[in-house]
């Protein structure tokens, strides 16, 4: 069950979590749980492989889950109570009904920003699709890092999906819709306006291409992709840099991006072209500004490389082992591209209201440094919603160690994280 999740010399490690999550179940007092009713289920992190910056204004991504995720030992209750342990975290408990019985289901303002309105707002979301969800006790743990890009939010909202779907759906609820309840649910529950890419490659495990151009219905389609096989290890690297204070400089790139939109009575850039809006620059830089009008261009780009590297992977599986490294290759210089736009166009890599930590500039320049004296071919971008946090990396597995240590001198010992991409997404673990 476990080996295709984490690969074969994670199982033993993996093996012995789940053995305590389980232990850590059957100690919970008030809990009627023993182990011919338990259920095993786990959702991974997700690591955006290109599109920085581009969901929000209904354009193309490549992202692909990992083998780090949220994991959880779940049994049902007979009430409607859903009580949540994430080690790490306070306790959630979260009751379905009122105090007459009746489903208990709507926002509420004293629980936004937590994962008891998580929890309600999944909750309300499959009601609204006619499943009556019950209750259920779980004990879970993420190994996703937090603060490092890699989604640990959205890992445990489509765990819980997958939960509620399996012990009272169908358990046949397509990805797509799992990452839809999970974005419902932080959107009006939680109260974040998220987008939908982290959730739907949590969901779906593997490499994947998702247009947003119709948002209600994404199209996502599915990629084989293993890095190591072409000889690279998929890295980050957390730079360490605080997150305090950056909400108003991420909210300032798709408010700027779609002021450039509303100068042609559109809403989202995906709803234009780029030779609309360079031909009218001019004017643009009048009504929203330059930095706006270079955010524009970027999503343009940056949706074309998306689609460049999407093309690009699917002829790197097909294609004969003596032609791989040249794709590779061709696949690099498009990552590369787009660290470039996003440092000198959409401006993500620190914010411009403290210029004195430049930690994204820094793992970008010293890559590149790195890259030229080893005389590597490689690649590096920003990864996420950059200021602060993660830059991505492709190392050749040869000089993995090398780099580990130069970026361990920058940062500190453990910055840099390998990942794995995990063919599985959401998922019930069960004995084939």
């Amino acid at each position: 069950m476990l080996r295709p999740l984490y690969g074969a010399d994670a199982v033993e490690h993996e093996c012995r979590r789940y053995v305590s999550l389980t232990e850590g179940m059957l100690s919970l007092t008030g809990i009627s749980a023993n182990t011919a009713n338990m259920r095993l289920f786990s959702a991974p992190g997700r690591t955006e492989l290109g599109g920085n910056h581009t969901d929000h204004n209904r354009g193309r991504v490549l992202a692909a889950s990992i083998q780090m995720d949220a994991a959880a030992v779940v049994a049902p209750r007979s009430d409607r109570k859903v009580f949540f342990r994430s080690t790490g975290f306070p306790d959630v408990l979260v009751n379905l009904e009122d105090k007459d019985g009746k489903p208990d289901l709507s926002p509420k303002p004293e629980e936004r920003g937590t994962t008891e309105a998580l929890v309600r707002g999944i909750a309300g979301e499959f009601a609204a699709r006619g499943v009556e969800p019950g209750g259920f006790s779980a004990n879970a743990s993420s190994t996703v890092l937090p603060g490092s890009g890699l989604s640990s939010s959205a890992a445990v909202e489509v765990l819980i999906a997958k939960i509620f779907d399996c012990l009272f759906g169908t358990g046949q609820c397509s990805a797509v819709e799992l990452a839809r309840i999970s974005q419902k649910a932080e959107n009006v529950f939680f109260g974040k306006p998220c987008g939908l890419m982290d959730q739907a490659a949590s969901a779906s495990g593997g490499a994947i291409a998702i247009d947003f151009a119709n948002p209600s219905a994404p199209q996502v389609k599915q990629i084989d992709f293993d890095p190591l096989a072409a000889g690279y290890a998929l890295c980050v690297v957390n730079t360490h840099g605080s997150h305090a204070d950056l909400t108003p400089d991420y909210a300032a790139i798709p408010q700027e991006m779609g002021e450039v939109a509303r100068f042609f009575g559109k809403s989202f850039l995906g709803e234009i072209e780029l030779s609309q809006v360079l031909s009218a620059a001019s004017d643009i830089r009048k009504a929203a500004g330059d930095r706006a009008l270079l955010r524009a261009i970027h999503f343009f780009n940056e949706n074309r490389r998306v689609d460049a590297m999407a093309a690009l992977l699917e002829e790197l599986a097909a294609a004969a082992q003596s032609r791989k490294k040249e794709i590779m290759a061709r696949f690099l210089d498009l990552v590369n591209e787009s660290g470039d736009s996003s440092w000198e166009l959409l401006q993500n890599v620190y914010s411009p209201r403290n210029t004195y930590e430049q930690g994204l500039s820094l793992a970008l320049a010293a890559s590149r440094e790195f890259f030229r004296e080893q005389g590597f071919r490689a690649a590096c971008r920003v990864h996420g919603g950059g200021f602060a946090g993660t830059v991505q990396a492709y190392i050749p597995v040869e000089g993995l160690e090398s780099y580990r240590s130069r970026m361990d001198a920058l940062f500190g010992d453990g910055s840099l994280t390998v990942l794995r991409i995990r063919p599985v997404g959401a998922v019930e673990l069960k004995p084939e």
